[in-house]
């Protein structure tokens, strides 16, 4: 009957449904002295679990700290770099200089573009309203407030 119930925990531990408790009796049957001649070779693995859980690794680590140079030559290289940044960003430019820049009829093109922009957006908030409205009202039917 014991060998029956350990070939059946032997199987539930292969498919990793055992509980720790299950698990505790194969280790404690496989280390043992009297297991069966046709589940000896899993004696060896429960063995080696056992063995590897005991094991230790005593050696010291040795930790490399980086030298004080590469700490501050990366503080330089950020510094360089946002002073960089900032001296070279774009001026924006002022009302002023895009009429020097465009002419008159580019610029009254674009805003023609922006005001149809506009509209196709009004548009298009316009039939978020109405989906907005139609979830309330489906809302109302599926959910019994």
């Amino acid at each position: 009957m014991e060998l029956d119930n350990i070939e059946k925990l032997l199987e539930k531990y292969f498919e990793a449904t055992t509980t720790v408790a299950e698990e505790e009796i194969l280790r404690t049957y496989f280390l043992s002295d009297d297991v069966a001649s046709h589940l000896e070779q899993y004696s060896q693995m429960f063995r080696y679990f056992s063995n590897a859980k005991e094991e230790r690794y005593t050696k010291p680590v040795a930790l490399k700290t980086r030298t004080t140079i590469y700490k501050w030559a990366s503080v330089a290289a950020v510094v360089v770099f946002m002073l960089g940044f900032y001296f070279t960003s774009t001026v924006h430019t002022s009302p002023e200089d895009l009429e020097e820049v465009y002419t008159a009829q580019e610029i009254a093109a674009a805003q023609e573009a922006f005001a149809l922009l506009a509209m196709n957006f009004n548009k298009g908030t316009e039939q978020l309203y109405h989906l907005e409205e139609f979830e309330k009202s489906t809302n109302k039917f599926l959910i019994k407030e």
